[in-house]
């Protein structure tokens, strides 16, 4: 396939690209604007609404991927108006583009999140359980409608609601990794609150899953099979990393010290089911939480 790529150089589309290319995959990279393009990329500029639509002619699938960190810093309102605009606006953008296509791309590939769940205790969520509440429920719900023009165009549109991908060389995993390099490692909160968590290595298969298989449309999540509480996860990174997990974190200090992110980010609980991916014949290399984190840490 011939396929187009942005958020290259996040922690996912970094991955993904030597992912494609190794399988024999034209890639080519959506970019913001710079001076020098480089081979293999087009340029835009979504929050200026700058996209020469004629430029992407001829793909046959697409994969959407950029957006600000949400994990970086306290959401002040700038901040939670940042990383809305620059996946709205360059979520609309794109699809308003591809639909105007002569030859529009088979299929639209866009980056959601389990946040679009919200804060469910241990309710089992699948691709049709009801939107949650908050920021990242908000912001999810309408980070996937942003896609309907590629969709009223007859692209096949799947949106990924990816869980908390683990990976040693970025993301999630280094932050929590390092209290316990520090002998301070310790449950979050209540510790009850689960993680719906995928290894990088299944995100990236996921991915190129859902660019090949015509049967996948609409929220698909990005989720391995065994969710986990909080506390399990940290009995089990402890011991990867052969660490004690004695030093808990209580919750008031998450809300202190993070505000309405830490609330939404560390204290909620998602426990999500691949279910479609299941459906559809998809095969998780890293099913266990344990395999998955002694690849992603080298353990």
């Amino acid at each position: 396939m011939r396929i187009l790529v942005t958020g290259s150089t996040g922690l996912i589309g970094s991955a993904l690209i030597p992912f494609l290319r190794a399988g024999g995959h034209e890639v080519v990279r959506l970019v913001r604007a710079q001076t020098r393009p480089q081979s293999a990329e087009i340029q835009w500029d979504p929050a200026a609404g700058k996209l020469d639509a004629s430029a992407l002619e001829g793909f046959d699938g697409v994969v959407h991927l950029s957006g600000e960190n949400i994990g970086e810093g306290r959401w002040t309102a700038a901040r939670k108006q940042r990383i809305y605009d620059s996946r709205i606006k360059s979520t609309q953008l794109l699809s308003e583009s591809l639909a105007q296509l002569r030859q529009p791309p088979k299929v639209l590939v866009c980056a959601s999140a389990i946040g679009y769940y919200g804060d469910r205790g241990d309710e089992l969520l699948r691709e049709d359980s009801a939107p949650g509440s908050g920021f990242l429920a908000d912001l999810c719900r309408n980070w996937e409608a942003a896609c309907e023009p590629a969709a009223r165009k007859g692209i096949r549109v799947v949106n990924l609601r990816n869980g908390v991908v683990l990976s040693g060389r970025g993301g999630a995993l280094p932050r929590m990794v390092l209290p316990f390099r520090m002998f301070v490692g310790g449950k979050v909160g209540s510790g009850k609150q689960f993680l719906s968590w995928i290894a990088l290595d299944d995100t990236v298969a996921v991915i190129l899953h859902a660019l090949s298989t015509d049967a996948l449309q609409g929220p698909v999540t990005a989720v391995a099979l065994n969710p986990v509480t909080n506390l399990e996860f940290t009995k089990i990174l402890g011991r990867v990393l052969r660490r004690p997990t004695v030093f808990p974190v209580p919750a008031f200090i998450i809300r202190l010290a993070f505000g309405q992110m830490g609330e939404e980010l560390l204290l909620a609980s998602q426990r999500v089911e691949p279910t479609r991916l299941m459906t559809k014949g998809f095969a998780f290399r890293y099913p266990q939480l344990e395999g998955a984190l002694r690849h992603a840490l080298g353990k």
